[in-house]
């Protein structure tokens, strides 16, 4: 296995099988408003992850996603963890939600030129 995670209260679980792809830092208000800050991701191939929730994971569809991603959270206590776009084979996870150590780093930052102005980069 290459990691676990998990929300904040423990309701709804992951694990992937496969190395992870390295943080990926979004900066788009989309991003900013569901993470309350920006959102850093990992990511996995879609048949690595593995989810157990016990009914607690919701999912949304974003938006203002020009991808008609969804986003998953934990209905229990509120946890960003998923975001998921039907064209990828990928899933992407919070990156914060996963077990340490991770072994990862940041790769890059996205759409920086919607940056929140209260931050510089």
């Amino acid at each position: 296995m290459a990691a676990t995670g998990r929300c904040l209260c423990g309701a709804v679980r992951f694990e992937v099988d496969e190395p992870l792809r390295d943080v990926v830092v979004c900066h788009c208000g989309e991003c900013r408003r569901w993470a309350g800050h920006y959102w850093a991701a990992s990511a996995a191939g879609r048949g690595a992850v593995r989810i157990s929730d016990g009914g607690a994971l919701r999912w949304i569809d974003s938006p203002e996603s020009v991808t008609h991603a969804r986003r998953g959270f934990c209905a229990e206590c509120g946890s960003s963890l998923f975001w998921d776009a039907p064209d990828r084979d990928t899933i992407s996870f919070s990156a914060g939600a996963l077990d340490q150590p991770t072994g990862l780093r940041t790769q890059k930052h996205i759409y920086t030129e919607f940056a929140g102005d209260y931050y510089e980069l």
